[in-house]
């Protein structure tokens, strides 16, 4: 994979179906400063004459734009897959509101009694709370239901259901002259949170009536209920009044929310809504007033309509079959498809008349093969191949002027009513969920994952002081950027080099013109345009590189350079511009910018390691006479220890693998393990790398990670602050932070890990591996690395976690001494004969040595098998 892929393949997220700009974007003309151009065999070309004339101008045909292997459309996610599965229940069904409820407990609950005067009180109390109005909420989860068929008008009550061992605050709803209190079902989660905690404390007893009867069984039941009984055991009425008329209120605030999304919404319906009142609510400074009535009128239309809305919307597509649009909530798809198509949120093809050449392209991909064979048939056209894209291809191929409207007869016949998500719709939402979750990665997939307690997220204060994008230009901009990156992304996959440099230059000329308002919170620079046209210029870059266009990386390396003063990005980029101009045959001015870059402050870790290597090779005499002041810490000589192992393979390029100890295969890593923990001193270990660190780091620093910082936290979904990878993380709360590394060096690590890790066990933070390590290795590490070396290393990530949070050494190994309570770690890097440690490695190695760690280097070198 190119450099950079990775990075821009996270930035992007879900692939959209459809890019508003991309023909505006591929035919207006660009200034095109690297002067390529693509020949017809897919080869870069220069247009101006300016080739180097050594070897590293040559253009290689067997050279691939990128791998392979080719990219979906769209991310899987797990929302989605309930949709394309037709056996299995969906996964959706699991988190209906009722999907938290549990009825094989035994359902008896037995209510106290108190003093009728303290009773009066607190009905007095209600009453002045509500103003006499009973609560209106619903019954749901009637699938754990003892009866089946439901009366209007008839008497119910509330019982309390502890025992549910999915939810502890369960409320269940009876008959109320039921003698074996036959369970309805129970009232919404949302509401038993807040009313269980009233029932336990003050025994109170609700009575009601069934309102209404829907047609389905899976739909929620309106019911009215009023607090008939109350009691107190050993409460004062003042305590009483001061207590429950808060715990009252949060009930009703609740109740009136439910009005607005009401339980018979199914739960997936529910969180788009949220999303989307969310998002108009922080930010309708970014909506036009078309837009913004056109997701305001979303909750208006009918509760099928909106059901198969987000159904089709989290589903690949683009276009559907009507017939194969089936789910067991939507009672008439057909008419809300029609309705969602009035209103603009679908649009539907069933006349020939209206399939163009491109909607053709789109919707012939809903053909089986079988159908693709009768149509070829029918119009004798023979196949290049029998597998479906061959089919498609000669199906194409066939559409021309004196067959174009028999060929989209033919296809709808087959296909039926066609429908997919408008462009405007696609768009908005695409919108909505980029602002929801401030990343392409999450989707209402979250949702789900929140709800079904896959993922619990932490705790912390939300605040939107300060809105990302200031005004509807910069979203716009920043929308096109990544458009262009997305571009990007596919062309490469598709190797479709003329398109790639149609990119760069877009990216250049957008990121020459921009200036970053660094007086910002730095976390927020990610958000604007040139930050991802910056993405798409490296990955240019690297794309150049693999050609061996090195005169054109450069100039967009020193580009990026002048663009970019202060981004932490800025060592890769040096590096890459010292070592292009190497390639090029230009040493003197590759040592130049290697001195320079040594100067810049924001050059730090394996970037600055590699920078002062690349000075030390090529700074000898005559070009430098002095060495430099850092030559004796590169020099440094890192303990090193050699064994060797049985190899099962010694081919370049493959990962070795060896027999261990006790006969099975196994990695480097393992047989490294093995080693130290025979001859090799007796010591416990694991292979960690970065991951235990990051771990220790989050619990050590929980707090501190979560603390009430404005701006930093604006969605519920964040497993870190948006600055965490800035330098603004540290300076922000340098007092806080370094009070708690005062307290680690005095040795209460081991005391703040436990508790943090009892804690927040299973919660979702940036690094933390909770199914990695057990508290054990946790403790067992930070009591023999000792709390001095602990602060040292958390002090460099809180300082500049985006440069330190990777490169660490392979293992992590600890012995206690007889006494049990005192021990000694060791940091091992583990290397095979063919490898060799990465600068950012190096850097950890040197950085651990200076703070009083034992590092060692171990490298196993193989003993070939003879091949017989």
């Amino acid at each position: 994979m190119l450099t950079g892929k990775e990075s821009l393949l996270r930035l992007i997220g879900k692939r959209r179906r459809t890019l508003p700009n991309r023909h505006h974007l591929l035919s207006v003309s660009t200034p095109n400063p690297l002067n390529l151009d693509v020949n017809n065999h897919g080869n870069l070309i220069s247009v101006a004459g300016d080739d180097l004339p050594d070897d590293s101008s040559k253009i290689s045909d067997d050279l691939s734009v990128s791998s392979k292997k080719k990219r979906k459309l769209t991310q899987t996610t797990l929302l989605q897959s309930s949709f394309l599965s037709g056996t299995k229940q969906p996964i959706l069904d699991l988190v209906e509101p009722s999907d938290s409820l549990c009825c094989n407990v035994d359902d008896d609950v037995s209510c106290s009694t108190s003093s009728e005067e303290v009773s009066k009180n607190i009905v007095s109390l209600v009453e002045a709370s509500n103003g006499d109005e009973v609560i209106e909420t619903f019954i749901v989860g009637r699938k754990f239901s003892d009866v089946q068929g439901l009366e209007i008008g008839a008497s119910i009550c509330l019982l309390r259901h502890p025992e549910n061992v999915k939810d502890r605050n369960a409320i269940k709803v009876v008959y109320a002259d039921s003698g074996i209190s036959e369970m309805l079902g129970y009232i919404p989660k949302d509401v038993s949170q807040c009313l269980s905690s009233l029932i336990d404390k003050y025994d109170l007893k609700f009575e009601g009536t069934i309102t209404s009867v829907p047609k389905h069984s899976f739909e929620a039941v309106p019911i009215k209920v009023v607090c008939h009984k109350m009691t107190s055991d050993g409460w004062s009425e003042c305590e009483f009044a001061g207590d429950f008329k808060p715990l009252w209120e949060k009930v009703l605030q609740v109740v009136e929310h439910q009005k607005q999304f009401p339980p018979k919404t199914t739960r997936y319906q529910l969180n788009f809504n949220v999303l989307v009142q969310e998002v108009l609510r922080s930010c309708s400074h970014l909506f036009t007033a078309d837009e913004k009535a056109f997701l305001e009128s979303y909750p208006s239309l009918s509760e099928d309509s909106q059901r198969l809305f987000i159904r089709l919307y989290t589903r690949k597509g683009p276009w559907f079959r009507l017939s194969n649009i089936l789910y067991p909530e939507v009672s008439d798809s057909l008419q809300a498809l029609k309705d969602l198509t009035v209103r603009g949120f679908m649009t539907s093809v069933e006349d020939a008349n209206e399939l163009g050449y491109e909607k053709m392209k789109e919707i012939i991909e809903l053909l089986n093969v079988t159908e693709l064979r009768d149509i070829l048939s029918m119009n004798k056209v023979s196949s290049r191949g029998s597998r479906k894209r061959d089919l498609i291809n000669s199906l194409c191929s066939c559409y021309n002027d004196g067959t174009r409207l028999n060929l989209a007869t033919m296809i709808l016949e087959r296909t039926g009513l066609c429908a997919k998500i408008s462009s405007t719709a696609e768009s908005l939402i695409w919108r909505v969920e980029r602002l929801f979750f401030l990343n392409g990665e999450q989707d209402l997939s979250s949702f789900v994952l929140l709800d079904l307690g896959i993922i619990k997220y932490p705790s912390y204060n939300c605040t939107d002081s300060e809105h990302m994008f200031s005004n509807r230009t910069q979203l716009l901009a920043y929308e096109e950027a990544i458009e262009v990156a997305q571009l990007m992304d596919e062309s490469l996959d598709n190797e479709d080099s003329r398109t790639v440099l149609k990119c760069v230059m877009i990216a250049e000329t957008h990121i020459s013109s921009c200036s970053l308002d660094f007086a910002r919170v730095a976390a927020f620079n990610c958000f604007t345009a040139p930050w991802v046209y910056s993405k798409v210029v490296l990955l240019g870059v690297s794309f150049l590189e693999n050609h061996k266009r090195y005169n054109h990386a450069v100039n967009l390396l020193r580009r990026l350079l002048s663009c970019f003063s202060c981004d932490g990005r800025r060592g890769y980029w040096t590096v890459r511009l010292s070592t292009d101009l190497e390639h090029m045959g230009r040493p003197n001015e590759s040592l130049s910018v290697a001195e320079q870059g040594l100067l810049d402050p924001w050059v730090r870790a394996g970037s600055r390691i590699a920078l002062q290597r690349r000075i030390l090779r090529l700074a000898k005499p005559p070009r430098r006479w002095k060495a430099p002041t850092f030559a004796n810490l590169i020099k440094n000589k890192i303990p090193e220890v050699t064994i060797q192992g049985r190899s099962l393979n010694c081919e370049i390029g493959m990962k070795n693998r060896f027999y261990g100890e006790d006969g099975d295969q196994c990695g480097v890593e393992q047989l490294a393990l093995q080693y130290y923990s025979g001859e090799g001193g007796g010591w416990k270990g694991i292979h960690t790398e970065s991951s235990i660190w990051l771990t220790i780091f989050g619990l050590l620093m929980w707090d501190i990670l979560f603390s009430d910082v404005p701006g930093v936290f604006q969605t519920r979904f964040q497993t870190a602050p948006l600055d965490l990878e800035t330098e603004s993380f540290y300076l922000t709360r340098k007092e806080t932070i370094e009070s708690q590394l005062e307290k680690v060096a005095n040795g209460m690590a081991e005391e703040i890990l436990i508790i943090s890790y009892e804690t927040h066990r299973g919660t979702a933070c940036r690094g933390m591996a909770w199914e990695r390590f057990s508290l054990e290795e946790l403790r067992a590490a930070v009591a023999c690395i000792g709390g001095q070396c602990v602060a040292s290393l958390c002090r460099h990530l809180a300082q500049d976690y985006r440069s330190w949070c990777s490169g660490m050494p392979d293992l992590l190994l600890w012995r206690f001494k007889e006494n049990g309570y005192e021990g000694e770690a060791k940091l091992v890097e583990v290397k095979s004969e063919r490898d060799r440690l990465s600068e950012q490695q190096r850097a950890w190695l040197l950085l651990l040595m200076d703070s009083g760690f034992n590092v060692e280097i171990c490298k196993v070198r193989p003993a070939c098998l003879i091949k017989t």
